[in-house]
C-alpha cells in the first residue's frame, strides 16, 4: 500500500494495555518501549487511575513515554484510529485469525509502518490477558514460543519482546550490535614462535619436560594449545608479560622487593640456565688450560 502523505508516521506501533492493574507494571512497560524506540502508550481503563507516580518511578527516566500516555474508557476507542492491530496471547483462541510468531509480527508491523499505516499491539490484564471479544477487535494474533507448562508473561516482559522485534526488523543487518570488539592485528608466526621459544625456555629451566624422552611430544602439545586460539599481537604481549613476571619473581622474592637486576636470582630462569651452561663450559676450559671462547660478542678478559 503506498504511503498516504496526510498520515503522519508515529515512532512505531502504539502499545495498548487493557485494564492494567499496577502502576509499576505500566512504568516497566514504558521503560521497555523506550529501550527499543517506541513512545506511544495507550491505557484502557487502568484500575488505579492515571497519572501514577508509581508508574513514573518504575519507568526509570522514560518520562517522554509516561508524559505522552493517553487513556481510553474502552478498547474500541483505543484502536479506532489504527489501521492494523496485533493481539498478544499465550492461549489458543477459537476463530479464524492468522497467528504469527514475534519475528513475523515485527516484520509485518515494519512493512505496514513504512507504507504509512498506523499500527498497534494489544496486551491484556496481568491476571488473565484478553477476553475473546477483545481479541476479536484485532486483525491478527501474535504468540510467543514459551513453555506450555508455564506460558504466562508479565506485560512488561511481553512488551519488551515485541519492542525488540520491532527495532530488529528495522536494522539493515539483524545481527548488528551497537558496538563491537576492538580491531587487533593478528600475530605473525615470528611473534608466535618467539613466544613458544620463551615459554619453552622457562619451562625447561624448571624441569617441566620430564621424562626427557617425552619432551618432543610435550612441546607439540604445548604448541597445539597455543596455536588453536589464533592470538592477536596485543594478546601475545600480555602472555609474554605474564611469563616474564613468573620467570623473574616468586613468593619468596615478590615484585617490589628490589629490581630484577639487584639480585642474580631474579634473572629469568631460562637465561639463568643458559648462563650456568656457559659458566660450566668456561670452568672446564680453564681446568684444561684452553682458551675460553668469547660469549655474547663480549670477548674474554685477555682481549
Amino acid at each position: 500500500m503506498p504511503k498516504d502523505p496526510d498520515i503522519p508516521l508515529a515512532a512505531g506501533p502504539a502499545i495498548i494495555l487493557v485494564e492494567p492493574q499496577l502502576g509499576e507494571n505500566i512504568g516497566m512497560v514504558a521503560r521497555a518501549m523506550a529501550n527499543f524506540g517506541l513512545a506511544e502508550l495507550r491505557l484502557v481503563n487502568p484500575r488505579d487511575g492515571w497519572p501514577s507516580e508509581k508508574a513514573r518511578a518504575a519507568a526509570s527516566r522514560a518520562d517522554h513515554v509516561i508524559d505522552a500516555v493517553t487513556v481510553f474508557d474502552d478498547l474500541a476507542a483505543a484502536v479506532a484510529d489504527l489501521n492494523f492491530v496485533f493481539a498478544t496471547t499465550a492461549r489458543e483462541r477459537d476463530g479464524f485469525k492468522p497467528v504469527r510468531g514475534p519475528v513475523q509480527a515485527g516484520r509485518a508491523l515494519r512493512a505496514r509502518h513504512m507504507a504509512g499505516q498506523r499500527t498497534g499491539i494489544l496486551f491484556g490484564r496481568e491476571r488473565f490477558g484478553l477476553y475473546n471479544d477483545e481479541v476479536g477487535l484485532a486483525d491478527e494474533i501474535v504468540t510467543f514460543p514459551v513453555d506450555p507448562a508455564f506460558s504466562s508473561l508479565n506485560i512488561a516482559q511481553a512488551t519488551l519482546l515485541m519492542s525488540y522485534e520491532w527495532m530488529k526488523s528495522g536494522l539493515e543487518d539483524e545481527t548488528k550490535t551497537n558496538f563491537s570488539s576492538p580491531e587487533m592485528p593478528p600475530a605473525t608466526k615470528e611473534q608466535l614462535h618467539g613466544l613458544f621459544a620463551y615459554l619453552e625456555g622457562a619451562l625447561e629451566a624448571r624441569g617441566y619436560f620430564r621424562p626427557a624422552p617425552k619432551k618432543p611430544k610435550m612441546v607439540d602439545n604445548l604448541r597445539a594449545v597455543l596455536t588453536r586460539a589464533g592470538f592477536a599481537e596485543p594478546e601475545l604481549k600480555v602472555l609474554r608479560g605474564i611469563i616474564s613476571s613468573l620467570d623473574r619473581f616468586s613468593p619468596a622474592m615478590p615484585r617490589g622487593d628490589g629490581s630484577p637486576g639487584d639480585d642474580p636470582r631474579r634473572i629469568p630462569a631460562a637465561a639463568r640456565a643458559r648462563k650456568a651452561e656457559i659458566d660450566g663450559q668456561a670452568d672446564k676450559a680453564a681446568d684444561k688450560g684452553d682458551d675460553i671462547p668469547p660469549q655474547d660478542g663480549k670477548g674474554t678478559d685477555n682481549d
